[in-house]
C-alpha cells in the first residue's frame, strides 16, 4: 500500500518526544515497560535476598533498580543487554532480557555487536538454568533424569533468547526497508514534480515556438500573394484608359493572385483545426489554443526544424519557376540561373529555400519596385545555396504609389528558418546600392 504525500506529513518528525524519544507515545511505552520490569526484578530481589543473606529491602532496591534500566532501551540497548546478562545470576530480570535483546535486535547496530550479546545472554541464560536445576535435583526439589537437565537448560535458552532476537532483525529489517522505500517515494515524488516543471516550462516553450511559426507562415503565404496584388493594382489603376487590354491582363492577375492566397490560407487553417481534433480526440477536452502546441511539442524532441512538417508539404523548388513568372508578371525583370544537378531534397529543405527566394521578391517588390532582380540557386553535394540580389531601383518606381506597408519581419523570419537548419544566412545592401540576400542550408 503507497503513501501519499499527505499521508506522510501526518507523521510526526523526529525530535518532538521528551528527551531522546522521536515521539511522546514511544516515551509512554518504553517508561510503562520500565514500571513493570522493575516490579517484576524487585518481586525477584526478595528471594534473591533470602538466598544470599542480604536484608529482603536492599535486594528489592536492587531489583527495581535494574529493571528500571529498560526505560533506557531506545538510547542505550547494549546497557540494557549488559545488565540483563549480569542479573541472570540472580534469577529475576526475564521481562528485562527478552525486551532488551529485541530493541538490540532491532537498533542499527553492527550485526557482530548483536551477535556476540544475543551469545553471552545465551550462554548466560544456559548456565543459569543448568545450575539452578542441577541444584533442585540435588535438593531432591526436581525429580528428573541425568538427560533432562541439559535439555532443559538449552531448550529454555533459546526459548528465551531465539524469539526476541528473531523477531527483532525482522522488525528491523522491515524498518529499514520502509524507510529506504519512504526515501525512493519522496525522490520519486520530488522527480515527478521535477518533470512536470519541465514539461510545462517545454509546453509553454512549444506554444510560443508554434505561434512564432504560424506567424512566419501566415506573413510568407499573406505577404507575397498581397504584394503582388498591391503592384498589380497599382499597374491596373496607372493603364486602365490607356490600354484597357492590358488592364484587364492585369485585373485577372491579381484575380488569380487573390485566389492563390486564399487557397494556401484554407490549407493552413485546414492543417490547424486538423491538429486541433486530434488533440481533442486525445485528450478528450476542447483545448483550442494547445492544439497547436501538440505537434510543437512532438517536434521540439526533435529539433526545430521538424517543425515544418505540420505545417503539410508546403512548397518545394520545382515551383521556383512559376514564383518567379508571378514577379515577372508583375512587371520585374527577374533573371533566374540554376547550377548543378538538381535533385529532391528533405520537404524542409526545400520550403525553406522556396520561403527564402519568396520573401527575398516580396522585399523587392516593396522597396525596390523596377530594379532588375538575379535569382541563383546553386545544388552543391552536401548543401544548397541560394542568393537574390536586385540592382538600385529606378529614380521614380511604383513602389511609392503602390504604398506597400512593411512590417520589419520578413528579414528575421528568414533567417530563423535558415538558422533552424543548420545553415547561414547573410542580407544587406551591395556596393552598387541594391541588396543582396544569401543563404547556405546544408542538405541533409
Amino acid at each position: 500500500m503507497t503513501t501519499t504525500g499527505e499521508e506522510r506529513a501526518e507523521v510526526p518528525p523526529p525530535g518532538v518526544g521528551p528527551w531522546w524519544w522521536d515521539r511522546t507515545r514511544s516515551a509512554v511505552l518504553d517508561v510503562s515497560l520500565g514500571v513493570v520490569s522493575a516490579l517484576e526484578c524487585g518481586i525477584e530481589g526478595v528471594r534473591f535476598a533470602r538466598d544470599a543473606g542480604i536484608p529482603v529491602a536492599a535486594g528489592v532496591v536492587f531489583g527495581v533498580l535494574a529493571g528500571s534500566v529498560l526505560v533506557l532501551r531506545r538510547r542505550w540497548p547494549i546497557a540494557v543487554v549488559l545488565v540483563s546478562i549480569a542479573v541472570l545470576p540472580a534469577q529475576m530480570g526475564m521481562l528485562l532480557g527478552i525486551v532488551g535483546l529485541y530493541t538490540l535486535a532491532a537498533s542499527e547496530l553492527p550485526r557482530r555487536i548483536i551477535a556476540s550479546l544475543a551469545g553471552m545472554s545465551f550462554v548466560g541464560t544456559l548456565i543459569v538454568m543448568f545450575v539452578w536445576m542441577r541444584q533442585g535435583v540435588d535438593r531432591g526439589d526436581l525429580s528428573f533424569g541425568d538427560w533432562v537437565v541439559p535439555f532443559a537448560s538449552v531448550t529454555t535458552a533459546l526459548g528465551v533468547t531465539a524469539p526476541p532476537l528473531l523477531l527483532g532483525l525482522y522488525v528491523g529489517a522491515r524498518r529499514r526497508l520502509m524507510e529506504s522505500l519512504r526515501e525512493r517515494a519522496d525522490s520519486l515524488e520530488r522527480e515527478l514534480q521535477l518533470l512536470a516543471e519541465r514539461a510545462e516550462e517545454r509546453a509553454e516553450w512549444a506554444r510560443g515556438e508554434e505561434r512564432t511559426r504560424i506567424a512566419r507562415e501566415m506573413h510568407d503565404v499573406v505577404a507575397h500573394r498581397v504584394s503582388l496584388m498591391v503592384v498589380h493594382a497599382a499597374a491596373l489603376q496607372a493603364v486602365a484608359r490607356k490600354d484597357p487590354e492590358k488592364a484587364v491582363k492585369n485585373a485577372a492577375l491579381v484575380g488569380d493572385m487573390g485566389r492563390q492566397a486564399l487557397t494556401e490560407l484554407r490549407e493552413m487553417l485546414g492543417v490547424l483545426r486538423s491538429a486541433a481534433a486530434q488533440a481533442d480526440r486525445a485528450r478528450g477536452a476542447v483545448v483550442p489554443l494547445a492544439a497547436v502546441g501538440v505537434a510543437a511539442a512532438a517536434a521540439a524532441d526533435r529539433g526545430r526544424p521538424g517543425a515544418d512538417e505540420v505545417a503539410g508539404e508546403g512548397p518545394c523548388l520545382s515551383e521556383l519557376e512559376e514564383l518567379v513568372g508571378q514577379s515577372a508578371a508583375a512587371g520585374m525583370v527577374v533573371d533566374l540561373s540554376v547550377e548543378g544537378e538538381t535533385r529532391g531534397y528533405a520537404p524542409e529543405v526545400e520550403q525553406t529555400a522556396y520561403r527564402v527566394v519568396q520573401e527575398a521578391l516580396t522585399n523587392v517588390h516593396k522597396h525596390a519596385a523596377g530594379a532588375k532582380t538575379h535569382v541563383r540557386l546553386a545544388h552543391r553535394v552536401s548543401e544548397i545555396a541560394m542568393q537574390v540580389e536586385n540592382e538600385p531601383p529606378p529614380e521614380l518606381s511604383s513602389a511609392s504609389a503602390a504604398g506597400l506597408p512593411s512590417g520589419g519581419n520578413g528579414l528575421v523570419g528568414m533567417k530563423e528558418r535558415v538558422v533552424a537548419l543548420g545553415g547561414v544566412f547573410v542580407s544587406g545592401p551591395t556596393d552598387a546600392g541594391g541588396f543582396r540576400v544569401s543563404a547556405v542550408i546544408p542538405a541533409a
